[in-house]
């Protein structure tokens, strides 16, 4: 008997290794096209910043601290990481596939029949009821003849490796956005102070002009006019505290705590990485989480394409059971043993239909996974290459807007002296300069913010932050 079932194991296996090639396929990474992926870009430097820790790219102690506490306390990142053991329990469930099931039962059955239907004669006096005790093992054991375990353990494996590397893309876009939300405190914090300072000096204004008035250089009209300058910034105030407060409520979520108070430096102490060395575009698929994430999530849709494949053709089941069966307790050791052997081919037939729908399904979804590839891919050299283009046109805007904040300055000065000294002027000419002057300056914080925030999104959309 042992022969036999020997027999039976070997010639299973042997058909396993013959046919599961014949129904699914192995899995190979598309052809995509990444050698110009980054618009005007054909760097052959393999040095990328997105290999530098976040602690090199920025050097503000106070930033450091605030990423270092998102990284330990930000929900999305904490509930990415669950979905991490949440696929690794399916990878464990999927490997357990392979082995057989093996279950133990232990039961005592009474049974009584109907003298009538055992036909005996009345007044015999025969026992109508028996117990029946059994303790038994029983196995199961599905081969994989036709890859479907493989598959569904590939896939599995796709799975997890997925959200692993969509942990790692929460990572690079948590410290992106904390560094983001940072740097833009620190320009509204300018801006506050550049426009508070404008109402000081548009408050003295206001008396300088009242003055004129008294001397009958100006009129009325200039009196209200400077007044109104005068408000016309002070109004601005409540709403760059409000966007200050806004701002600083979402830092507050990204660091996984109610709204508080942000401790921060001055946008004027910030250093900006100037280093930008993107590497080869090709690194995408090394160095970007999503773009990782995104090719596993079309392997799993591929090795689910090779599964619905397998439920077309039978499956091969082995079955044994045995144990120890008596009519009484006291023999249930003598002589009781019992065991069977039964391997079975399962060939779907009505099932058709489903089978049919359930590979059109896995079809498009792999197709449609596919499409998502390339798309990261894309997503991601655009999202270098626009970075690089902020950072580029910032840089461009330094010196003229440094020139124009200058200029301005010396118009506003030159204006109010004539305003006092001559009629070569009037007060609209003082007004239109300081306006000016006061968006000029707003512009400039705005200016080096794009900067700042273009080194940010660089460095995410390259791929860094999760190889500290």
């Amino acid at each position: 008997m042992k022969r036999n079932i020997n027999r039976i194991l070997i010639a299973a296996v042997a058909i396993a290794l013959t046919f599961s090639s014949c129904v699914t396929k192995k899995y190979e990474r598309p052809n995509l096209p990444l050698a110009h992926t980054y618009r005007d870009i054909n760097s052959t430097d393999t040095n990328s910043i997105a290999d530098l820790n976040p602690a090199v790219l920025f050097k503000d102690a106070q930033l450091q601290a605030l990423i270092n506490e998102g990284l330990q306390n930000n929900l999305d990142l904490k509930s990415a990481i669950e979905r991490m053991q949440i696929a690794q329990a399916t990878l464990s469930q999927s490997k357990l596939a392979f082995l057989p099931t093996l279950n133990a039962d232990v039961s005592v059955a009474e049974n009584k029949q109907s003298r009538a239907a055992l036909n005996f004669p009345p007044g015999i006096n025969i026992n109508t009821e028996t117990q029946l005790y059994k303790a038994q093992l029983s196995a199961a054991w599905e081969l994989d003849v036709w890859g479907k375990l493989g598959s569904a353990k590939r896939g599995a494996v796709a799975t997890l490796l997925q959200t692993e590397a969509t942990k790692r893309a929460v990572q690079t876009q948590l410290i992106s956005n904390i560094a983001n939300s940072y740097y833009t405190l620190l320009a509204l914090d300018e801006q506050l102070r550049i426009t508070e300072e404008t109402v000081k000096i548009r408050t003295k204004s206001v008396a300088t002009i009242k003055a004129l008035k008294e001397a009958a250089v100006v009129n009325g009209a200039a009196v209200v006019q400077s007044e109104a300058n005068k408000y016309a910034a002070e109004v601005t105030i409540p709403d760059l505290k409000r966007s200050i407060r806004e701002t600083e409520n979402t830092l507050s979520i990204l660091l996984g705590k109610a709204g508080a108070p942000i401790a921060r430096g001055k946008l004027t102490q910030q250093e900006v990485y100037s280093s930008l060395n993107t590497g080869v575009s090709s690194l995408l698929l090394k160095n970007r989480p999503d773009v990782q994430a995104s090719e596993f999530a079309f392997k799993a849709a591929f090795e689910n394409t090779n599964l619905a494949k397998t439920y077309f053709y039978p499956s091969l089941t082995l079955t044994a059971n045995g144990g120890l069966s008596s009519l009484k307790l006291e023999n249930l050791f003598d002589n009781s043993i019992f065991y069977s052997f039964i391997g079975g081919l399962t060939q779907p037939i009505l099932g058709r239909g489903q089978n049919k729908a359930r590979l059109t399904t896995a079809k498009a979804n792999q197709e449609i996974a596919y499409n998502d590839f390339q798309k990261t891919i894309l997503t991601a050299g655009a999202e270098v290459s626009n970075a690089l283009f902020a950072y580029q046109t910032a840089i461009d805007k330094e010196t003229s807007r440094t020139k124009q904040i200058e200029a301005l300055t010396k118009a506003v000065d030159f204006t109010e002296e004539l305003l006092k000294y001559s009629s070569a002027t009037n007060y609209t000419d003082v007004l239109t300069s300081q306006q000016s002057l006061l968006s000029a300056q707003l512009s400039a914080v705005n200016d080096q913010l794009q900067k700042l925030t273009a080194v940010v999104n660089l460095y995410r959309a390259l791929g860094g932050g999760w190889k500290q």
